[in-house]
């Protein structure tokens, strides 16, 4: 006899991030400055991690002819980093949350205008945060030489998708929400009960943001800090990067929100199962 444990393995998945909802949803509410606080630390340590990241592709590729492959697969382990800190340091970004807001609301355990509230603080947090870090690199030499060269190479590249039309945007989105599904699956692999040991789940978040940051796909905060430190730097069309935000914050939803929150909380729904195979029903 087959029971819901084995038809629908994920229920424990869905359980943590409710409780995980609940907390988020008190705090967004009650503890709105605590809220934005847990943000501003994502926001500064994705600022920092990203900026490794070009730190050490420019080390490498210093270094000797040649070396740059070997220096963005460095850089994307380090700066995969970045994810273990934020959960582990109990921070909010924006992007798991994505995931997170979605099952709530497939649920009925929060609202639309409760889960664009998280959403909304904790972008706001992330951004306030990511701006720090830019800040303190503007009046520092972290950025100069190699590593600013290529920082600001990769907002060029980031912004030349608006301008190639229909073609560019297509692209950006797709980047976007492949993003979203690499870091809302490590997540899923994290909050499932499966794993039980903390370096497996270090692991995991490390490889899931290595594949964002080697194939350069989009992610909305990091983008939005990226942009932050070289406009600071060397200005910015702003026009350019908020399309950029824009589409970006659309893929990450959907990558995130519906093809990990919603895709698993539909199957992982039991009731009707449970309607049919109750007596009497």
């Amino acid at each position: 006899m087959l029971d819901n444990a084995s038809l629908f393995p994920g229920k424990h998945f869905i359980s943590t991030v409710l409780e995980a909802l609940e907390t988020k949803t008190a705090m967004s509410s009650a503890l709105v400055r605590q809220y934005l606080m847990r943000a501003a630390m994502a926001g500064v340590i994705i600022g920092l991690m990203y900026g490794v990241n070009f730190a050490v592709i420019a080390a490498f590729e210093e270094a000797g002819d040649g070396l740059y492959l070997i220096g963005k697969i460095v850089g994307a382990l380090f700066f995969g980093w970045a994810l273990v800190f934020i959960y582990y340091s109990k921070s909010e970004l924006l992007t798991s949350n994505m995931m997170i807001v979605s099952i709530g609301l497939y649920h009925r355990r929060t609202t639309v205008g409760k889960a664009l509230r998280i959403l909304g603080l904790c972008y706001v947090g992330n951004i306030v945060g990511g701006l720090l870090v830019a800040v303190l690199f503007r009046f520092s030499s972290l950025t100069s030489g190699a590593t600013g060269e290529l920082m600001t190479d990769a907002v060029d590249h980031k912004l030349g998708y608006l301008t190639e039309g229909v073609t560019g945007w297509t692209d950006l989105l797709i980047r976007a929400v492949l993003c979203n599904f690499m870091i809302n699956i490590a997540m899923l692999l994290v909050y499932n009960g499966i794993i039980k040991d903390d370096l497996t789940r270090c692991l995991v978040m490390v490889i899931s943001v290595f594949v964002f940051a080697f194939l350069g796909l989009e992610h909305s905060v990091a983008n939005t800090v990226l942009f932050f430190v070289v406009g600071l730097q060397d200005g910015i069309d702003v026009g350019l990067a908020a399309g950029n935000l824009g589409i970006a914050l659309l893929g990450n939803l959907l990558g995130g929100g519906l093809l990990i929150g919603l895709y698993y909380a539909y199957v992982n729904d039991d009731s009707r199962f449970v309607a049919r195979t109750t007596p009497g029903a």
